[in-house]
Parts: structure tokens; C-alpha cells; sequence
């Protein structure tokens, strides 16, 4: 899991600030439970003076938590059984720090280092420009504008459910450097947004999968990637996205320079009440292809070839009873979320997975959750060799989250 975003609930009280305040006065906003409070919290941080033009934040994510986990796996029709737990077990342990600094009201430098309890990585290291309203250069690394789960919702006091949905947090890779225009405007009734950047982009690898190509690029080519956004209520109760990734992976030189990737992303996010219960429904679904090429089986030294495309996806639905008037029963949210990914056939890295997650959480505060679920992962091998092996995974997951 990557640390997962403070600046995205940063980025939506900015971008609700940049619409004309008469409109906002006129329309009622209906967002997540907590939304407001952790908006209206961060406001005040944000807000706070100190002498001269500077000012100075340090935010963060704690994320810890237990497992149990039940794996059956059948490969050459013979099955075996494997049981393990684990505390702060690397897929649910986070420890993340993000250092704000803004200077006069223009810029604002972010950097996030990020622990998982064997290795330390970052996930954000950026400085923005808000150059009007409706408008943000930005010019680092950052997590890339392909759907909304990486950049929004991640972030283990967001997510709904311990785990993320499989193979979307992954394909395409979340982050890299570049530069990134992003904002949005009122439409009549309705609100768009629009995030674009211009990064160094991909790199393929000998057995066809994809990865970051890191601060220099493998080639001369730079990958583009935008989404844009539709809020079509005036409550803003909806929101329609649509995401495209575009450039070339191949390295300079090498036998596959003139192989492109062309991604696309479809994602909706849907936030209700429907007295007394708060709805809310999220889905992505994404689909990867990547040119056909020719590649080597290492285990033989045959050639063999395939075509390059995965599609990932799923759907979430969560109720809370926000409007309970006991205050025990208020704090409880069911979610609900089922997801697959389809890596390709005939590849050494083919899979058919499905996956099952069902949990509750309790929020202590606004930005402190407590989850308990249950997950269920079926995957069948498709790659070369292992064709029709299985693995069936059953977990058990308590999780704790904090933003400080």
C-alpha cells in the first residue's frame, strides 16, 4: 500500500474555494460522512499565522494492523494448505510523514517519505503553484492523473476497506516526475475538472510487463496522462471521470523502441443521504494495452509472443448511519467490494483473479478508524507453463488508521 494522499483532501477544499461563493451559497454540497470535519480541520491548520510569509506544516499516516490468512494452492492438480498471521505484516503497515511547506500564498512544497516496515520509499515530492483560481502548476513527482483511487482514496483513514483493490493500486505504475496542470470551473449548474501532466513515463521489461522508469527516462518519448471530470447535480452529489495514458515504454535503442502503451480508466463516485443512512458508491475499471512484441522465454531461450492487454476494475459500496442519534451506532460503516484482474494469457505472468472484501469500521474521530474485514482472492494461472493452476486465499484483517 502506498501512503496515500493528504493532499487530495488538500487539493478538494482548494478546488471547492475556486467556484464564485454566491453559487456555492446556493447549492447544498453533499460530500463523504467526514468530509466536511476533516476539511474544516485542515482550514484552521492551513490558516494559522505566523510572522512573515512562510509557513511551515507536518502532517501524516499511521496504519498498522493484523492478518490471519488461509491460502490453498492446487498446482499440477495437487493442493496444498498454508496458514499464517502476522502483525504490521508489510501490506497493512504504513508510517508516512508529510512535511508542507508554503511560502506567501503561491506555492506550497510537499514531500512524503513513506515506511512499510522493510523499506523506505516516497510517494510525494512536489512543489505547486497556485496560479488562480481554478488553476494549479505543479512540478516534481507526484501520483499520476489515471483514475481516482491512487491520487483520492488510498490513503488508509479513506479507504474504506484494509486492503487495496488488487492490480488497481499497481497497473498503471502510480507515480512519477513530471509536470502536472490540474483545476476546475463551474458549468452552469454543474462543475468540471481537469488534471493533465507530461511525465517521463514507462519502461517495458523483457518479459512484457511495465515499470516506472525513475528520474531519467529510458527514451526520448514523454507519456501523457489527463483526466477529466463531470459533477453534473449541483449538489455535487456525482462525479463521472474518464483517464487516458499515452506514450512509448520500449528503451531507446533496444528491440522493442517503437512499443507504446495506451491506457484508459473509467471511475465514478457517487455521495448521498438518504435519511438516516449515508450511501456511497465508488468503482474504477481500467484497461492497459501495450504493443504486441516478441519476447524471450528465459527458461528455453524460445521466442514467444502475446497480446499485451490487462483490465482491472471494481466496485465499492459503503453505508453509515450518519444520521442515528445515538452516537455509538452513528460512528458504524458497512463496506462492501468486489473487484478482478485480468493479467495477459499466454505471458509468464498471466492470472485471472477475483476478489471478495466485506468489513466494518468505527470512527473514533473524523480521522481515526478502526476496520475489521474479510477477504476472499481466487486467481487461475494463465501464463505459459502453469496454465489451470489455482490459489485460493481466505484473510482476516484488522486494521487501525490514523491522519495526524
Amino acid at each position: 500500500m502506498g501512503a496515500k494522499r493528504i493532499l487530495s483532501v488538500l487539493l478538494i477544499g482548494m478546488s471547492i474555494n475556486c467556484f464564485p461563493v454566491n453559487q456555492l451559497k446556493a447549492q447544498q454540497v453533499v460530500v463523504d460522512s467526514s468530509l466536511l470535519q476533516r476539511i474544516t480541520e485542515l482550514e484552521k491548520q492551513v490558516a494559522y499565522k505566523k510572522a512573515g510569509e512562510d509557513h511551515f506544516m507536518v502532517a501524516g499516516l499511521v496504519t498498522f494492523g493484523f492478518v490471519a490468512n488461509k491460502t490453498t494452492s492446487t498446482i499440477g492438480g495437487v493442493s496444498q494448505v498454508s496458514k499464517t498471521n502476522s502483525l504490521a505484516d508489510a501490506d497493512h503497515y504504513e508510517f508516512s510523514p508529510m512535511l508542507l511547506w508554503r511560502h506567501g500564498h503561491k506555492f506550497l512544497m510537499e514531500f512524503e517519505p513513506s515506511f512499510d516496515g522493510s523499506s523506505l520509499s516516497v510517494n510525494w515530492a512536489a512543489v505547486s503553484y497556485f496560479a488562480a483560481p481554478g488553476l494549479i502548476i505543479r512540478g516534481g513527482y507526484f501520483v499520476l492523473p489515471f483514475g481516482t483511487y491512487n491520487k483520492r482514496l488510498a490513503a488508509g483513514w479513506i479507504d474504506k476497506l484494509p486492503t487495496d483493490p488488487t492490480g488497481l493500486a499497481d497497473l498503471p505504475p502510480g507515480s512519477d516526475f513530471g509536470i502536472e496542470v490540474e483545476g476546475g470551473l463551474p458549468l452552469g449548474n454543474m462543475k468540471w475538472s481537469y488534471d493533465i501532466s507530461l511525465t517521463n513515463g514507462h519502461q517495458l521489461l523483457p518479459d512484457g510487463e511495465i515499470h516506472n522508469t525513475g528520474v531519467v527516462d529510458n527514451n526520448n518519448n514523454k507519456t501523457i496522462t489527463a483526466r477529466l471530470a463531470l459533477l453534473p447535480f449541483s449538489n455535487s452529489s456525482l462525479e463521472i471521470g474518464v483517464s487516458g495514458l499515452f506514450g512509448k515504454v520500449g528503451d531507446a535503442g533496444s528491440l522493442y523502441a517503437g512499443a507504446k502503451a495506451n491506457m484508459y480508466a473509467a471511475d465514478l463516485n457517487y455521495v448521498k443521504l438518504f435519511s438516516p443512512i449515508m450511501v456511497n458508491i465508488k468503482g474504477q475499471y481500467n484497461f492497459i494495452k501495450i504493443d504486441k512484441q516478441t519476447y524471450t522465454n528465459p527458461a528455453d531461450t524460445s521466442l514467444y509472443s502475446f497480446d499485451n492487454k490487462t483490465n482491472t476494475g471494481y466496485a465499492q459500496i459503503s453505508l453509515r448511519p450518519i444520521g442515528s442519534g445515538n452516537n455509538i451506532v452513528r460512528n458504524i460503516e458497512a463496506a462492501f467490494r468486489i473487484g478482478n484482474f485480468n493479467t495477459p494469457e499466454k505471458s509468464l505472468w498471466g492470472n485471472k483473479q477475483t476478489i471478495t472484501e466485506a468489513g466494518l469500521l468505527y470512527w473514533i474521530t473524523w480521522r481515526t478508524v478502526i476496520k475489521a474485514a474479510y477477504t476472499i482472492n481466487k486467481s487461475a494461472s494463465t501464463s505459459i507453463g502453469t496454465e489451470g493452476d489455482t490459489i485460493k486465499s481466505n484473510s482476516l484483517i484488522i486494521q487501525f488508521s490514523i491522519l495526524l
